[in-house]
């Protein structure tokens, strides 16, 4: 696994607790538990942006090396 996978797996399994605590203790507050929750939804965007961006510049990569062969 990757570091950011790992991380990714942290922030989700923290969100969940986090919600789960809430529903079922009287901490945190509402407001943290939508916080965290924002938190790990942003970071699951940005790494999967991340991944995006780098597959973006392989195929554009590929499609200068074609258009060099013609």
């Amino acid at each position: 696994m990757k570091l950011q996978d790992i991380i990714l797996w942290i922030v989700v399994l923290l969100a969940i607790v986090v919600v789960l605590w809430y529903v079922f203790g009287n901490s945190p507050t509402f407001e943290q538990a939508i916080l965290v929750l924002l938190l790990g939804l942003s970071i699951t965007t940005l790494v999967k942006l991340r991944v995006l961006e780098t597959r973006f510049n392989f195929l554009a990569r590929d499609f200068r090396e074609h258009s060099k062969k013609r």
